[in-house]
This record gives C-alpha cells, structure tokens and sequence, in this order.
C-alpha cells in the first residue's frame, strides 16, 4: 500500500554561490525537520534554463525536496522560501505513490550535468 508524501520542487537565484546554494539545502532540510516531518529525499538538480523569465533571470538552481508529515510543515516551508530573496520559484505537490529511495553517493553538480548531456548527444 501507498503512503501519501509531499515533494518540494523550488528554484535558487542562478547567481547566488554554490557555497549558499549548500547553506539554503541545509536551512529548508532543518525546516522540515524542526517542523515535526521526515525528509526523504533531497536532490539537487542543477541549473537550468528556465522556460520563461522570473525575476529577470533566465537561468535557475532547481532542488527536490521529498519530505513526510501531516501537512504542517508545508506551510512553514512555503512561508520561509516566500520571504527568501533567493528563491524564485517554488511548489508543493501531495504525491501518492511509494515512497524515494534515499538517495546515495554524491550530489550532481550543474557542470558535469552539462557535460554528460553533450557527450550523449554527440
């Protein structure tokens, strides 16, 4: 049987450094956490380019968050990337299904993505 989890897909500033990319990963982890609920998963998908302009940017840093709980805490992640400058884009959806698996081994960065995507389409 499922087990219903929500999943946190939200866009960095492209600009901002990798070093505060880590630190805003930390903080909205520790969010969910502090809020009572279990992160599942945390991806970093990279940047990317955006299909349209937000804010002026046309590039983004995208995160996938998979985090479960009774709801709560989506708000209080929700509120805290609202007042982040550097978050551009973010949203929630309730997905049902089976749960991640926790990922292992370590975080893809944005250039290597690049690189394997040209290799591939050479």
């Amino acid at each position: 049987m499922s087990q219903p989890y929500y999943e946190t897909m939200y866009i960095l500033r492209p600009d901002i450094p990798e070093e505060e990319v880590e630190t805003h990963v930390t903080k909205y982890r520790d969010l969910v956490t502090e809020a009572g609920a279990e992160v599942l998963d945390c991806q970093m998908r990279g940047k990317r380019r955006l299909a349209y302009p937000i804010a002026k940017h046309k590039e983004g840093i995208y995160v996938q968050l998979a985090h479960n709980g009774d709801g709560q805490q989506v708000a209080t992640l929700e509120k805290a990337m609202r007042i982040s400058e550097d978050v551009i884009r973010y949203l929630t959806v309730k997905q049902d299904g089976p749960l991640p698996a926790p990922r292992t081994g370590p975080i893809p960065q944005a250039s290597s993505d690049a690189a394997a995507l040209q290799t591939t389409e050479a």
